[in-house]
């Protein structure tokens, strides 16, 4: 069987942080603190997605894909209001928004992200 070539960063039993293989960076669900507010999670889970990025080489201006999972759909506007502050003009990626059951029952935001890598 042939070995692919794969990177794994922050690797333990159950998951990695960052997964690398041919030029594409996939990253594990970013949430902020459960004890804040909506505003402060997602620009806690943004400012974690930029270190995720910048530590395998990209950033925010190379994500391709962006799914985020709200408790509640009512949350949707502040949540674009802050992602649309942090996200450059020109490089928004595909993206989806749903509602989901966290792991957490006080986390509100998580996000999913697929970025190239160079």
């Amino acid at each position: 069987m042939t070995q692919l070539n794969i990177q794994r960063i922050g690797t333990n039993q159950r998951m990695s942080k960052i997964v690398i293989h041919n030029g594409t960076a996939y990253l594990c669900g970013q949430v902020g603190k459960p004890e804040d507010g909506i505003e402060a999670q997602v620009r806690e889970a943004l400012s974690r997605i930029d270190q995720l990025l910048e530590s395998c080489g990209t950033s925010k201006e190379n994500l391709l894909q962006v799914i985020v999972w709200l408790k509640n759909m009512e949350d949707f506007d502040a949540m674009n209001q802050i992602w649309e502050n942090w996200l450059p003009e020109g490089h928004a990626p595909a993206r989806a928004c749903g509602t989901a059951e966290l792991a957490n029952p006080n986390l509100l935001v998580e996000f999913t992200c697929i970025a190239a890598v160079g």
